[in-house]
């Protein structure tokens, strides 16, 4: 993936490529962001278009089962491509896993929230509040991954 990305930067013209490794971190998050994004609202519309009629559950287990798929590979992804953390013992790994994932809880609880109020209580359109909902979720889980999950440790370079 990284020799793509390269090779992808490196046709474009120098003040762009300039530009693309000055802010190198954030334009990955944006790509990778996206796609989690992508994953979470495909896999949350799927799953409310299979459960048939408006059970009162449908929101709360969508909104878990897009949240488990979209984490999962935005770890990952977070933390190979954009904020290129290394570990190397299982205990680091596990760490920064928990530590994601406790980062993630926070956003998930936000994202209930928000479901809870504009579907349930002012019964607002899903698909419409799946989509605003991601813009607000997408800052709030670049700040908890850059502050508290994959922040350089003492002596590291940005």
């Amino acid at each position: 993936m990284e020799k793509l990305i390269k090779a992808v930067v490196s046709v474009l013209p120098k003040p762009l490529q300039d530009i693309y490794y000055k802010y190198e971190e954030k334009w990955m998050y944006l790509l990778f962001g996206g796609l989690t994004t992508v994953i979470s609202i495909v896999s949350k519309l799927m799953f409310f278009a299979i459960v048939p009629g408006e059970p009162n559950w449908e929101t709360d287990a969508g909104v878990a089962i897009s949240w488990i798929l979209a984490v999962t590979f935005a770890f990952f992804t977070n933390k190979k491509y954009v904020f290129k953390s290394e570990t190397k013992t299982k205990e680091e790994f596990w760490k920064a896993f928990f530590a994601f994932y406790g980062g993630r809880v926070a956003t998930l609880i936000m994202e209930w929230a928000i479901f809870a109020i504009f579907c349930k209580k002012m019964h607002l359109n899903k698909t419409v509040i799946t989509f605003l909902s991601q813009v607000i979720i997408f800052v709030a889980n670049y700040v908890i991954s850059k502050v508290f999950v994959f922040r350089k440790k003492d002596g590291q370079t940005e």
